[in-house]
């Protein structure tokens, strides 16, 4: 069995199977607009009781995840939001913000702009159609071949360093709200850069000057309706192996954050963005912060959209090496990881896995 619970069935030709979808250049979206009533036996997940279970209305704990109104947080209720930043990212690795400065209106022509992309005709969306992620823009299938492993949802990405000529390379239809989306989620970034620097008892510019999180990747997830979702997932159980990433939801649900050892609903809240530490946040913080464990289940409801805007530094620092933060550590407190670039442990993370717990260790003291 797969780490992700997958089956490796030997008498079955995945390889086959993942050869024909990718050369449709039509995603999981091609295969529901072809009238399927089952799922591919690719896309199904061994851990079928589990599952049947995730998609049931008894499992999970309804929203519980902190939700932090960052209204006023350069007055008086700034020591009140610091706070709650410091348990949320303690406790949970993950959080939601209302009244964080993104125009409502922003974010939804974001999520249109998704679907607009994901609906267009095939012919006119095809050409971006790839699997290598040193391309500006691609869209894809979302398919692990190390886990043999596919999932039901299709993508189109962006890979940035300048939020003007990098954004040109993206198709037409979807290219202004995508900007737009991208240069509010950049200011919002610089708030939390304070609130997190300052919830881990340092000066409100240490993290901004540690140029680690920088907007640079921005993703557009369309998950399809699945006939079959008690069979497989939308997204695997994963961290995030950056920093951090900001998380735009549609009105559908399917995020669930594993919280004490119980997976937890995460279900729309109007005009929200959803804020994820990522691992090389917990390793810098010392293991203050943790990462988000977290998955997306499939649903017969759909589209479900979604956007991440992912942030880690810019390419001149993609070399540099991070450890713990200096003033967090102490003789009580000595450092948990050795030092580490992003490119490095992006190595160690499609080596090992979607998830911290099996990559953290490598790189333990």
């Amino acid at each position: 069995m797969g780490s992700n619970g997958t089956t490796y069935d030997h008498d079955y030709d995945w390889e086959k199977d993942l050869s024909e979808l990718m050369s449709t250049k039509s995603g999981v979206k091609g295969l529901v607009d072809s009238g399927i009533l089952k799922i591919p036996k690719m896309f199904v997940s061994s851990d079928r009781n589990h599952l049947k279970q995730a998609n049931s209305d008894n499992d999970g704990i309804e929203n519980q995840v902190p939700i932090i109104n960052l209204e006023g947080y350069e007055s008086k209720r700034r020591m009140i939001i610091v706070n709650e930043v410091l348990e949320a990212s303690r406790k949970w690795g993950m959080f939601q913000v209302i009244n964080h400065g993104v125009q409502t209106d922003v974010m939804m022509n974001m999520l249109e702009s998704v679907c607009d992309f994901h609906e267009q005709a095939k012919e006119m969306k095809e050409e971006y159609y790839s699997h290598d992620s040193s391309r500006k823009v691609w869209y894809y299938a979302t398919i692990h071949p190390v886990l043999r492993a596919a999932f039901w949802k299709d993508t189109i990405a962006c890979e940035f360093e300048n939020l003007t000529a990098d954004f040109e390379a993206l198709p037409k239809i979807c290219r202004k709200p995508m900007s737009d989306y991208v240069k509010h989620i950049v200011e919002l970034k610089g708030k939390l850069c304070k609130l997190l620097s300052e919830a881990l008892g340092l000066e409100s510019d240490h993290l901004e000057l540690m140029e680690c999180m920088e907007a640079r990747k921005l993703v557009g997830h369309y998950y399809p309706p699945c006939p079959e979702p008690h069979l497989t997932l939308g997204t695997v159980h994963h961290t995030d192996p950056y920093f951090l990433a900001i998380l735009l939801q549609g009105d559908i649900d399917g995020l669930q954050v594993l919280h004490q050892n119980q997976w937890v609903h995460v279900p729309p809240v109007e005009g929200s963005l959803i804020v994820m530490i990522g691992d090389m946040l917990q390793v810098i913080s010392n293991d203050m912060f943790r990462s988000a464990e977290h998955r997306v289940l499939a649903n017969r409801k759909g589209p479900r959209l979604s956007a991440a805007c992912f942030l880690y530094p810019n390419s001149r620092n993609n070399n540099r090496k991070y450890e713990p933060i200096q003033e967090l550590l102490s003789d009580k407190n000595p450092a948990v990881y050795k030092e580490i670039s992003q490119i490095e442990y992006l190595k160690l993370f499609s080596l090992h896995g979607s998830c911290s717990t099996k990559v953290l260790p490598h790189i333990k003291l």
